[in-house]
């Protein structure tokens, strides 16, 4: 073979080489690629997956965000207290916690449910005609009684029509003497709102909507059942009207009442109202709900309708309020000012409850499971010192000495953790991560609250309602419907009999020219109003 052939196969070669080169540099990178995008696709659908579970959870789980069997590799935590009332250390956080089994309470007897009822007495005698002795035909005599059995009678509701007749009168000798007669009308107590409402019937329809959740429409049919026909317009018309010339005013002074408390706690939820001005009827609106804290003074629950969430909202309301606010992660809360707020830590702990994946809530390798575990042990500290009957001087020291340091091993942890960005558990970490500076903001005071659940759990009692009349019809329904909420919800936060109170309100009819001391008379906490309209236990 010639030199020339020798090297145009070499160069031939090479080039060949280098081809096959170029090939398995491509074929790498699309196989890099590949990998990458299996990656990817893995974890979206990992993700997709913990979507997935989450809704079967949501849909068909239980709603209760509670731990039913303890954590493996948990260990007991003594809550026992020293002569010096203060706990045990608290154990690392691998170690866990058991929460300490309560006592069942005894069960109520019959008796005692129904020992503040009127009793009345069936005796069964026997007919006359068998009152005679079978052996030899003596009239028979009683020689004692037995109680067989107790029943609970239930007495429907009755209406009646109450006839106001003035009397009047004159004078007999002016009658005679005198060229005009002196005539005197007995004064009649003036009408709640021009018609025949009474203030019964109208606490009655405000306690079945907004305390039984009965919207209008099917009390509208209940009250044929009495044989009265009630449209669910003319209630509406009640309620409104009741609303604004009466229970406004008490809602106006609660409200001043709640803004010179040390405590308050806020939420929101929304509504939707049909006739707004300038919005569609689809459009969502929302009931803000805020209250007092857990400081031991008399509770007050107020609601308050606005068209918009903006956080300019909460700001007006709480205007002049000045101490710590507890509420959720909502940005909008920020602009209230002057106050110090709270961070609730059962909003975080459900954060980490959705992101444990489905059959996991037993592993305590998984670190989602790890963060309940530490909102766990702070809930666990709080259940113990209200158990015990702690005063606000020996919670704030017990918070400091035991939950103070479960905190800060929290953030620590947290600034370690890596999650999958757009996973349940990252939504977690960043929702905590947001909260950290206020974490701590609980423990300057023994009276404020760890977490916002007493604000919740009066808001359900707004969304429950809610699903039964689903919406509002104006403005001013809504509005009328916040302050009924609020009357209602404040007297049984207060033990009062809600119906009770309310008619007593009406009765008593507030008005502009009464002063915050006459106000004070119609207060749930006043001991006459108390009195009048507790509920009997």
């Amino acid at each position: 073979m010639s030199v020339d052939t020798k090297d145009i196969l070499i160069r031939e070669l090479k080039d060949s080489l280098n081809e096959q080169r170029q090939l398995n540099k491509t074929l790498q990178s699309a196989l890099n690629n590949s990998n990458i995008q299996v990656k990817e696709l893995t974890v979206q659908i990992r993700l997709l997956n913990e979507q997935v579970d989450y809704m079967k959870r949501k849909l068909f789980g239980s709603s209760r965000e509670k731990m039913t069997q303890q954590t493996d590799g948990q260990l007991s935590l003594d809550l026992s207290d020293e002569k010096n009332e203060t706990v045990e250390e608290l154990p690392s956080i691998e170690e866990g916690i058991i929460v300490k089994k309560h006592t069942r309470k005894k069960k109520v007897t019959f008796a005692e449910k129904t020992n503040n009822l009127p009793v009345e007495i069936s005796e069964i005698i026997l007919p006359e005609e068998e009152q005679i002795c079978s052996v030899c035909g003596t009239h028979l005599e009683v020689i004692g009684k037995e109680t067989v059995r107790k029943e609970l009678e239930y007495i429907p509701a009755t209406l009646k029509v109450v006839e106001y007749v003035s009397v009047h009168y004159g004078c007999p000798k002016c009658k005679t003497d005198e060229e005009k007669p002196n005539i005197i009308h007995a004064p009649v107590p003036p009408a709640l709102l021009g018609s025949y409402a009474s203030p019964s019937i109208v606490a009655w329809v405000i306690y079945s909507k907004y305390v039984n959740g009965m919207p209008l429409y099917r009390q509208e049919k209940d009250w044929l059942q009495y044989g009265f026909e009630l449209s669910r317009a003319t209630m509406a018309n009640w309620v409104i009207g009741c609303a604004n010339k009466y229970l406004r005013l008490l809602y106006d002074y609660y409200h001043r009442l709640l803004l010179s408390r040390e405590f308050a706690m806020a939420d929101e939820s929304p509504i939707q109202v049909l006739k707004e001005e300038n919005r569609d009827a689809t459009a969502k609106s929302y009931m803000w709900l805020f209250r007092s804290g857990e400081d031991g003074t008399p509770p007050i629950v107020l609601y308050k309708y606005a068209s918009t969430r903006s956080g300019d909202i909460a700001k007006e309301f709480l205007k002049g309020f000045h101490g710590y606010l507890m509420a959720d992660g909502y940005t909008g809360y920020n602009k209230v000012q002057d106050v110090k707020r709270c961070c609730c830590f059962a909003h975080i702990r459900r954060y980490f409850f959705d992101a444990i994946p489905k059959g996991k809530s037993r592993d305590i390798s998984h670190p989602a499971v790890q963060g309940v575990e530490y909102c766990d042990k702070l809930f666990a500290y709080e259940r113990h010192f209200k158990e015990k009957g702690y005063s606000y001087k020996q919670i704030k020291n017990g918070r400091l000495k035991k939950e103070k340091p479960v905190i800060e091993a929290f953030l620590s942890w947290l600034e370690k953790q890596s999650p999958v960005k757009g996973s349940k558990f990252a939504a977690a970490v960043t929702y905590a991560l947001n909260r950290k500076e206020d974490m701590l903001t609980y423990l300057e005071d023994g009276r404020c609250s760890l977490s916002n659940n007493l604000s919740e759990q009066k808001m359900k009692s707004y969304v429950i309602g809610r699903k039964g009349w689903l919406f509002s019809d104006s403005p001013e329904g809504a509005e009328a419907s916040a302050i009924s909420y609020s009357i209602a919800e404040t007297a049984l936060s207060n033990g009062l009999n809600v119906f009770k109170y309310i008619r007593y309100i009406l009765e008593k009819r507030p008005n502009e020219e009464m002063s915050d001391d006459d106000l004070e008379k119609l207060l749930p906490w006043n001991e006459e109003v108390f009195e009048l309209c507790k509920i009997e236990k």
